[in-house]
Order: structure tokens, then sequence, then C-alpha cells
């Protein structure tokens, strides 16, 4: 196989365009159609459907742009440990966790990783759905779960736990319930048990609601909670993480809680020599051993 038609094949999969492929690769539009024209031939079949807004893959197409994704995704994983100095981080770092943890804690430490780490670029990928780590959609994940992946080196971080929480304001204008069967007198704000969260959340959730709640709000996410929390809305199931960050929340109900939520944080085996890894690693572990002291003083 011709390895610089596949080179462009992926340009134009990725662009769409002939056009666009040949201003990244630096080659005409005319030298871009004749690899591509090689290629289908070489292979005996179709790759693109030509329209006149653009390209779109055939079946063959997607099938080779899969493989030819996952060869790309190796390829800068070789460049990265090739780059990686002793003395120096630098360089893409992709980043995964979930909405929750990456917007409300890890966001709004990263200017610390800067400080030290100025060449160091991260690409942070907020979303419930887990990355394929071993076929480098990300380079390291924090997830509320154990990985289940293969050939991952997997760090346990800590426990979390969903919590009630509610502003003081919201509890001198409307009380503070003393029981769950309290909870029939306020506002209940958390989310709707059907949406992407972790198990034990959706469970406490599910266990609230079976009391006779006076007003419910459900957001497909905490950080909407939380906003909702902090607008004097309710009283909302949020994760004990936030504490130290928003330490104008009283906690409510303190004997109500979710079961254990292990954090890890993983990455490739692979990847086990990256000091990109390992500076993000030790800047996470140090972050979180800093706040554990806060709230334990």
């Amino acid at each position: 196989m011709d390895w610089d038609k596949l080179r462009i094949f992926h340009a134009v999969a990725d662009a769409g365009s002939l056009t666009h492929a040949g201003d990244a690769l630096h080659l005409s539009q005319s030298a871009v159609s004749r690899q591509i024209r090689a290629l289908e031939e070489g292979l005996n079949a179709t790759l693109f459907h030509r329209h006149a807004r653009g390209l779109i893959l055939t079946e063959q197409g997607e099938l080779l742009f899969d493989a030819t994704k996952a060869m790309n995704h190796r390829l800068e994983a070789a460049v990265a440990r090739i780059r990686d100095s002793k003395e120096e981080v630098f360089g893409e770092l992709r980043v995964t966790t979930t909405t929750a943890f990456g917007s409300m804690w890890l966001a709004p430490r990263l200017p610390k990783l800067y400080e030290s780490y100025p060449d160091l670029r991260i690409d942070l990928m907020l979303e419930e759905r887990v990355l394929d780590l071993p076929m480098r959609e990300a380079d390291v994940a924090i997830r509320m779960k154990e990985p289940s992946q293969a050939d991952l080196i997997r760090k346990r971080l800590m426990d979390v736990h969903m919590r009630l929480y509610a502003t003081p304001s919201y509890l001198e204008a409307n009380g503070t319930p003393e029981t769950l069967e309290d909870l029939s007198k306020f506002r209940l704000i958390c989310q709707n048990t059907s949406a992407a969260q972790v198990s034990a959340g959706a469970a406490l959730v599910r266990e609230l609601l079976t009391y006779d709640v006076g007003s419910l709000l459900t957001v497909n996410n905490y950080f909407g909670v939380l906003q909702s929390v902090l607008s004097d809305l309710g009283i909302g199931v949020l994760p004990d993480y936030i504490t130290q960050d928003f330490p104008q929340l009283t906690r409510v109900l303190p004997e109500v809680e979710s079961k254990d939520i292990p954090v890890y944080l993983a990455y490739p085996e692979e990847l086990r020599a990256s000091k990109r890894i390992e500076a993000f690693r030790d800047f996470v572990t140090s972050e979180l051993a800093a706040q554990r002291r806060s709230m334990a003083s």
C-alpha cells in the first residue's frame, strides 16, 4: 500500500474537499485528485461520492478512513513519545473527563498547570461517553468508574459522593428540611434519572423522588444543577468535590448521600514514559491532595 496516497486520502476525507486538502498538504487540486483516482483504481473501489457541495465517503471509504484515523493516532502517539524529553513538557495533551468534573473542578485549576508548563497544549474533551484510550481517541482520562479497557495504566484518585446542597439565602427564605419527608415543602434540582450520569447518582435521585417532592427541576448535567442552586432555585443534588470552590453552599440533610463513586485517572500503557502524562498526573494528584488538606482543616 502506498503510504503517500493514504496520507492524501486521509486529508481529503477529513476536509471533505480536494481543494482544502490540497491547501493543507501544499499540493494542487489536480495532484490530489490524481492520487485519489490512483488509490481507487488500486483498490478497485469508489471511495467518495462526488457532489457539488463536496465529497462524501462511500461505505468503502468509511472503512478506509477508520483505518487511516487509527494509523494517524498511532503515529501522533509515536511522535509525541519521541519528542518528550527528560527536561521539557510540551505538545498537545488530549484529556477526556465528564462534563461536571471537567467544567467544575478541572478547568478552574488549569491555570496552575499552564504556569508550570507554558508550552503544553490541553485539548479538553468533556462528555459522558467513554472514549477509547487504546485507540488514541484521547491521551488520558478521568472517569467516575474503573476503566474496563485493557492495556491501560490506572490510578484511583478519590471517591466522590452525591449530596444535597442549597444556598444560605434559599434556606433563609424557605426553611431547612430536617427529614426526607420535608422535601414536600421544597424544590429539588437534579439530573433526570434517564440522563447520562454515574449510576450511584441516579440511584440517589430515584430514592429522593420516592418522597413527595414539592417541586422539581431537572437539568441534563451537574453544571446546570449547580448554576440553578446558586440562583436560589432550590436544593440540588451535587458532587461533593465542588464544596471547596463554592464554600457558600450549605449541605442539607447531611445523613443523605450516594454510595461511593470511585474516580480513576487512566492512560494507555504505550504512554507510560510520556512527560506530558506524568506532568498532568502529578498535577491532578497534587491538587486533590491540597483539596483534602483544606477540607480537613
